[in-house]
């Protein structure tokens, strides 16, 4: 499923207005308050109409916001290994995932309604996490930092458990000592 359709090309307005749109739906939804379309129209200054020639759905908005934000924790991986040990860069971006998946709580429903439907969608979303996990990991494999019989599904399986159940109990406090175990778990350890 995809929230738009770019097999032709976007006039420069309309992307300016696509963007605008993103933007200001991700704060909206980031805020504890109930997110209406119209007011994420509103604040952009656009119509309604507008929003809805980008976004025809609610869940085409947030499956779009979260394309967006999974793409940047992604890309994260790179920043984090130019400037930390690949273990520390692990770490860091558990810590990033974590923050992700906190900031989905107002948008859950509808989020878990797009990657219900859409196998595919939850497919991509895993294949693209476990890559990035993977170029961390390669990079510590490289350096001997990091066990070379890890695999990046494994991790990204248990920081998604882990992140779901201290959702529920425990809090953030629980889930920085949980990720903790799991870096000292991939950690080479000293010859």
């Amino acid at each position: 499923m995809s929230s738009h359709d770019t097999s032709k090309p976007i006039r420069a307005d309309a992307a300016r207005n696509r963007t605008r749109l993103l933007d200001a739906a991700r704060i909206a939804f980031a805020s504890a308050a109930p997110v209406s379309l119209k007011q994420i129209a509103r604040d952009t200054g656009v119509g309604i109409g507008t929003l809805y020639r980008h976004f025809p759905t609610r869940e085409a908005l947030v499956e779009a916001i979260y394309q967006h934000e999974l793409a940047q924790l992604c890309a994260d991986t790179e920043i984090l290994l130019g400037t930390e040990d690949p273990a520390d860069a692990l770490r860091g971006w558990m810590d990033l995932f974590a923050d992700y998946t906190s900031t989905r709580r107002e948008t859950a429903d509808a989020l878990r309604a797009v990657l219900v439907s859409d196998i595919e969608t939850a497919s991509q979303a895993r294949e693209q996490l476990c890559a990035a996990v993977q170029v961390i990991l390669d990079a510590g494999t490289a350096t001997g930092t990091l066990r070379d019989d890890v695999h990046a599904e494994d991790i990204v399986t248990t920081l998604v458990g882990m992140f779901t159940t201290t959702s529920l109990a425990g809090g953030r406090d629980q889930l920085g000592r949980m990720l903790d175990l799991l870096i000292d778990a991939v950690r080479r350890p000293p010859p």
